[in-house]
Formats: C-alpha cells, structure tokens, sequence
C-alpha cells in the first residue's frame, strides 16, 4: 500500500484557512496514488495553548476538523489521519479537549485516538484531557497504530503493539530545537519494533516557535524511505504486512524480548 506524509504550514487557528490549504494538498496524493495519507498534529488549529485560546480552540465532538478528514476520506476514496481538539462525545462537565487523532476512510468509518501523554513540559496537560487507551485499526491488510507527538517517547506503548502492527502513525507539532530528538526517535521506534513508522511534523512558525519539519517514513528495518526535508512537501512510500513478516523472520529479535 502507498501511504502519504503531508508536511504544511499551519495558519493559527484559522480552520477554514488551512482546510483550504491542504484540500488540494490531500487530492494530489491520493492522486498519486496513496491509499492512506497523513497530516500533521493539529493540522487545522496549531498547537494553540493558554488562557486566550481557551474558547476558540475546542472542538465538538465531530467537529469542522473530523468532517473535513471525512468529506476528504469520501471525496478521494482514501484514508485520511490528522489530529485535532476535539470534545469527546461524554465530555462531562471537563471542558478540555483531547489532542484526539482521527483517521477517516471512504466508508465513513472515524477512528479515534486520544493522544495518552499531554507534553506537560510545555503546559498541555492543563489544556488537554489525556487518553486511556491504545488503537490499532486495520487498513486495507494492514494493522495500524495510532499515536501522536509526544508518545514517541514512551517506547513500552510501542512494544506492548508490535507483534500486532505493520505501521505505526505519528503526527506532530514537534519544534526545530529538539529536531534531532524527532528523527532519532522515529528511526528507534521502528527499528525496536520492527514495523514501519510515519512520522509527520509541521513546518512554519507557530505561536513563539519554529517547526522544522522533517517528516520521515522509515521502513522495519531502519531504513528511511523518505524524507520530507524541510518545506511543505509531499512524500511517499510502499508499506506492506509482508514486508514486516520478512524483516521478523529473517532477523526475530521480537522473540527475545
């Protein structure tokens, strides 16, 4: 299966704006010829944090962000994955979003992810409600896992999914000062796992900080399939469930863990 990273700029917290922006962005791929494309974290907001975003940045449940991944999903008859503020349907009296991963198909199915670790180090726990629970989905033969920035570096959710996952996806808004951190850890999730990782990270600037980029998809054995620099860009590789029984078989370090 082609799979898709689109690494865009992000305008702050201008939906519409940036639906604009990457609708064609999304229809390029999956004219290409991606079956599954992938957006940055919080690909129509920004990682807009603190007291004066407060009412502008939640989402509902189903919210402008989920319908535009659908009506992509449905439109090009491909997946579509990004993450956004979204109100969980039992939002209760917490009026905190999650930093929820959806991933749309053409079917009109919406998964959901709530990113489990809030990066307290920059305050989003105050912001964000935290997720529970891991999910794997299957996409075409393919068995997918879900997270989201700041959990590719808590390896042991990545271990506890290996045996069961090809591919695992990892949008982010993850800054230029600690970009050696994300493509490092990209490549150890996947060489550990044995399992090809997206990783896909936004370029531009946003609230005080710069984003660099560097969206990479990177193959079970380490090695990396593409590499999206460091400007909006579009990039592409062949993932397979075969291609991860192959690299086990022949090298079966899972087995000794």
């Amino acid at each position: 299966m082609k799979i898709a990273a689109v690494q865009h700029d992000i305008r702050w917290l201008d939906r519409e704006a940036n639906f604009e922006r990457l609708a064609p962005m999304i229809e390029r791929a999956a004219g290409d010829g991606a079956r599954l494309v992938v957006l940055s974290e919080m690909f129509s907001t920004g990682f807009a944090m603190g007291e004066q975003w407060a009412d502008r940045l939640p989402e509902p449940f189903d919210g402008p962000s989920s319908r535009f991944l659908a009506e992509m999903a449905r439109r090009h008859g491909v997946h579509v994955a990004g993450s956004c503020p979204e109100l969980p349907r039992d939002a209760g009296s917490d009026a905190r979003p999650a930093n929820t991963l959806v991933l749309a198909s053409p079917d009109g199915a919406l998964h959901r992810y709530d990113k489990i670790h809030p990066f307290t180090y920059g305050g989003e726990d105050r912001w964000f409600r935290a997720g529970g629970s891991t999910v794997t989905v299957e996409i075409e033969g393919l068995s997918v896992s879900m997270f989201v920035c700041y959990d590719l570096r808590f390896a042991d959710h990545f271990w506890k999914l290996a045996s069961t996952t090809d591919l695992f996806i990892v949008p982010a808004n993850w800054p230029a000062t600690r970009a050696a951190h994300w493509t490092t850890l990209l490549s150890a999730r996947a060489i550990e796992n044995q399992a090809f990782v997206i990783g896909v990270n936004r370029v531009g600037t946003g609230g005080s900080l710069e984003y660099a980029g560097g969206s990479r998809i990177i193959g079970p054995f380490g090695e990396v399939l593409a590499d999206a620099g460091s400007n909006e860009a579009i990039v592409y590789a062949e993932v397979s469930h075969e291609a991860v029984l192959e690299t086990r078989e022949k090298f079966p370090f899972l087995r000794d863990r």
